[in-house]
C-alpha cells in the first residue's frame, strides 16, 4: 500500500515542478511573499488593466529568459509565463503594435540600439531551446512596430543565464 502512495507523491511533485518559474514558485499555489523571498527583487513591477500585478524577472543582459510572474489582489500566483519565445515574438505586429505593447509581449529588451534602420530592441533567447539566438523588433520614427525577426547568434553566445 506504501508504494501506491509514493509513486502519487512522486508523480504529484514531478507535474508541479514543471509548473514552477524562477526559483520554483508554482502557478496557482504561491503567494508574492513566497516569490520575493525565493527570487529575489523582480526586475520589474507593473499592474495589468483588469489590476493583476505583474512581476518581470529577466535573467539579462547576457541571459536567455525572462519570466513574468502575474498575481491577483489577493497575492496569489495564478501564472509564471516565459517571455522570450518564438511565439510571442510572432505575435507581435508590423504596423500596429507600439513600443509599450512589445515591452509588454517580450519584458524589458536586453539592448537598445539606434540603427540605420530605426530603434532597434532586442532579446536573447535559445531556439529550440538549445541555439542561442536573439528577437529583434524595429520601430518606426513614430515608435510603431516597424519589423519583427529572429536571429541566431553567430559566436555561439554564453550558455548560462546571467542572474
Amino acid at each position: 500500500m506504501r508504494l501506491p502512495a509514493t509513486l502519487f507523491l512522486l508523480a504529484s511533485a514531478t507535474l508541479l515542478a514543471s509548473c514552477a518559474g524562477p526559483g520554483g514558485f508554482v502557478s496557482q499555489s504561491s503567494t508574492l511573499v513566497e516569490v520575493r523571498a525565493t527570487a529575489g527583487t523582480p526586475t520589474d513591477i507593473r499592474f495589468d488593466r483588469n489590476g493583476d500585478e505583474l512581476w518581470e524577472y529577466a535573467r539579462g543582459p547576457m541571459g536567455h529568459e525572462t519570466y513574468l510572474v502575474r498575481a491577483g489582489s489577493d497575492g496569489n500566483v495564478k501564472e509564471v509565463t516565459q517571455l522570450l519565445t518564438q511565439e510571442r515574438l510572432l505575435t507581435i505586429v508590423p504596423g500596429s503594435m507600439t513600443k509599450q505593447d512589445v515591452r509588454h509581449v517580450l519584458g524589458r529588451p536586453s539592448d537598445e540600439s539606434f540603427l540605420r534602420v530605426g530603434q532597434t530592441w532586442s532579446w536573447r533567447y535559445k531556439l529550440g531551446g538549445t541555439q542561442p539566438g536573439f528577437l529583434v523588433v524595429t520601430f518606426n520614427p513614430d515608435n510603431t512596430v516597424k519589423d519583427r525577426y529572429m536571429t541566431v547568434d553567430p559566436s555561439g553566445g554564453d550558455s548560462r543565464d546571467s542572474k
